[in-house]
């Protein structure tokens, strides 16, 4: 059965052109009723990524629509109504968004949203809508990565570079939870306990010396199974040199947009990473599914928060902030209705 309300102006965050933050403006949209297959629902709370920063500055994988274009993956909130087909979800339900397929015309920064039912989750548990937006791109892209495209086991030593991204101690969490080790870099010195109390077995600083040393050194000179980076770059080869033979690589990101040399510390897989692409699939997707609530449920997933902000237009400060790489967890905006 369908349900169907008023479908008022909704404010979202836009832009007009690619750029830094200051480029970010608060604008309504018609976003319209749902269609068959379509809930529409009042966003309560969103997470701000490396990637919506990136699609802002044009830096990212596709470019935005332009003139105008929207942008956000990740929302939490409540279902306003329902097109025809959706048997799932009704209003009222607490849910967060679980993919979002393109952000110049679907992305969820704003005070409403409507998607596909298929790329929706329910919010159990009583999980609040600042902790609804921090999770499901954050460990969907840990477990993709990690269990469904690199076999993780446990006993496995994961090297996990950028350590303080959401992703990097999402992935921290996954790895824990699987009775793998994780081995995580940062930049210097600063964030080491941090990242100790967040669950790293073991962390390197990059500023302190060689990573490759460093790796054997916690590894009985073994070296590390996996490595998951979002880094990318000429230090790509120096990641490869830290892993067993017959070791893999999963590069998520691209945070440093030079070439990356070939690994020489043969035999090895380097496998590159699209969370939307693997999440299409509807097997991985209930798996992924299953496997975090599983977490949650467990207590084995909490979301590290940074900051939340309060209010649509303070989203341009927290751009600043992801940009700033000074953050320790995730970003979130709460909307006000």
């Amino acid at each position: 059965m369908s349900s169907t309300m008023s479908t008022p102006m909704s404010k979202m965050v836009l832009f007009d052109e690619i750029g830094g933050p200051e480029v970010l403006r608060i604008g309504e949209l018609d976003l319209g009723g749902p269609g068959p297959g379509e809930v529409r629902i009042r966003v309560d709370a969103f997470g701000l990524n490396r990637a919506e920063v990136l699609f802002r500055a044009g830096a990212y994988y596709y470019q935005p629509t332009l003139p105008v274009s929207r942008n956000g993956y990740e929302a939490a909130g409540v279902v306003e109504s329902v097109g025809e087909g959706v048997p799932d979800f009704a209003p009222g339900d607490p849910v967060s968004t679980f993919r979002v397929p393109e952000l110049s015309a679907y992305g969820v920064h704003g005070e409403h949203a409507v998607l596909s039912a298929a790329d929706l989750v329910h919010r159990t548990g009583g999980i609040d809508a600042v902790t609804g937006t921090s999770v499901w791109l954050t460990y969907s892209t840990a477990y993709g990565a990690l269990i469904e495209t690199a076999g993780m086991r446990p006993g496995d030593t994961v090297l996990i570079t950028a350590g303080s991204s959401a992703v990097s101690l999402a992935a921290i969490q996954v790895a824990n939870h699987l009775g793998a080790i994780p081995v995580v870099t940062t930049r210097t010195a600063a964030k080491r306990q941090r990242l100790l109390d967040a669950g790293a077995a073991h962390v390197i600083a990059l500023d302190e010396g060689d990573l490759v040393k460093r790796i054997q050194a916690v590894t009985d000179g073994r070296g590390a199974d996996l490595a998951f980076d979002s880094v990318g770059g000429p230090a790509l080869e120096e990641v490869a040199a830290a892993l067993v033979p017959g070791g893999s690589i999963t590069v998520y990101g691209w945070l440093n947009p030079d070439r990356a040399l070939i690994p020489r510390n043969w035999p090895q897989t380097v496998h590159t990473y699209a969370n939307m692409a693997l999440m299409a699939d509807a097997g991985v997707r209930r798996r992924t599914v299953h496997f975090v609530n599983a977490g949650l449920r467990s207590g084995s997933f909490k979301p590290v928060i940074d900051h939340v902000y309060d209010g649509l237009e303070l989203v341009a400060e927290a751009h600043r902030r992801m940009e700033s790489n000074d953050h320790f967890g995730k970003l979130v905006v709460t909307v006000r209705h």
